[in-house]
């Protein structure tokens, strides 16, 4: 049995390059964190962003006007392609990963909730690595997440995790434009600070995925508010989730006091 419990939530824009094609070098960097993870008696469940740049990857571009029905189409080619991706990786390291494509409706109490959790407690008792991602195919309107941020956070307290690791592009909250020279990262957050002074989301580019900055923090601060630490780090760079683990000052930690670990 696996001595502790870590939520990785990876976006879009971490396995990306600059023209909008998935990179996998990343991808088996962060599978080698997790097998090395897995050694150590602690084991993950993933949650992957990029069925849709994959989907868009395979077909090019869609004829599809309505953007809905376009996202529907790019997840439902995109989807396999990204497990057949991390299904290889995986093997590569002598370990089985598994498929978990929730609603919304899932973390609602009653029966879909109860089979969320059974679902995860069986592949986690195999040593299964589940890898969930927003059932993009027939989630809309109602039954969306905001993004996999969101789904991180609710997975992350679904099952009682022990930290819950949201991967970006950047090594994490600024206190400004994290281009600039003048601008500190910022090491420590409450989960009950206000940090709209710090926010400057502006995804334009739905496709690449919903979530930013701001979504980050909120679900962080969503998920250390139930004495889940939260991390929010460079997910591009070598060793960020094995730094995490090993409780070096790696990103951005969201917790309700600073030496939890």
């Amino acid at each position: 049995m696996y001595k502790e419990l870590i939520i990785i939530k990876v976006g879009t824009n971490v396995m990306t390059n600059k023209d909008d094609r998935i990179v996998r070098p990343v991808l088996r960097r962060l599978v080698r964190q997790i097998a090395e993870l897995y050694e150590r008696g602690i084991i993950t469940i993933l949650v992957s962003s990029g069925s849709v740049i994959a989907g868009k990857e395979v077909m090019g571009k869609s004829n599809i006007k309505d953007k809905t029905q376009r996202r529907q189409v790019y997840s439902a080619i995109g989807q396999p392609r990204m497990m057949r991706l991390y299904y290889n990786i995986f093997q590569d390291y002598g370990m089985k990963c598994a498929q978990v494509l929730p609603t919304k409706r899932d973390f609602s109490p009653g029966i879909h909730r109860q089979n969320m959790i059974n679902c995860c407690e069986g592949l986690l008792s195999e040593g299964v690595i589940p890898i969930a991602n927003e059932d993009d195919a027939v989630s809309v309107t109602m039954s969306m997440f905001s993004d996999n941020d969101e789904l991180a956070s609710l997975i992350a307290q679904l099952m009682n995790a022990d930290k819950l690791i949201i991967l970006t592009d950047i090594d994490g909250l600024y206190t400004g434009n994290p281009t600039d020279e003048s601008t500190d990262l910022v090491q420590y957050v409450d989960p009950n600070e206000n940090l709209d002074k710090y926010i400057e989301d502006n995804n334009k580019q739905p496709e690449k995925g919903r979530g930013g900055m701001g979504s980050k923090l909120n679900h962080a601060q969503q998920a250390a508010a139930k004495h889940i630490p939260t991390f929010i780090a460079n997910g591009k760079k070598d060793h960020t989730i094995i730094d995490i683990i090993e409780g070096k000052n790696v990103g951005t930690r969201v917790a309700l006091e600073q030496k939890d670990t």
